[in-house]
């Protein structure tokens, strides 16, 4: 009887521990992206945030209304570009401050751009 309890305890941890050890699998969000470089590490443009944006998973960051992001990329999706671009925070005020530096990707339509740096003409395989 405790051999089958312990068998038991063992299954439920194997299975318990499954997902970790697996991960998480997410659909890609697209094949190609648009980049000023061929590593994406260069700033392309300025934009503010017209709305509040909460993340729908972890590839996703919140943005806030008023909030200027640097922005590195635009995927390319296969019907037109940019519906997502990628992204780093630029933080004014306090209550900002934890998303400092985070990157990650937002709706594009959420945001105005204020001024292009250099124009994204390199296409990156994601």
């Amino acid at each position: 009887m405790t051999q089958s309890v312990y068998l038991m305890i063992l299954l439920l941890c194997l299975r318990l521990m499954c997902p970790l050890t697996t991960g998480i699998f997410m659909e890609k969000l697209t094949s190609k992206m648009l980049c000023v470089d061929d590593n994406c590490v260069c700033t392309n443009s300025l934009a503010r945030a017209e709305e509040d944006y909460n993340a729908s998973d972890c590839r996703f960051i919140n943005i806030r209304k008023g909030q200027l992001i640097y922005v590195y990329s635009k995927l390319m999706n296969e019907k037109d570009s940019g519906e997502f671009w990628a992204a780093s925070m630029r933080v004014y005020g306090e209550q900002y401050e934890d998303h400092m530096g985070t990157v990650g990707y937002f709706p594009s339509s959420l945001v105005s751009e204020q001024h292009v740096y250099q124009e994204a003409n390199k296409t990156v395989p994601t």
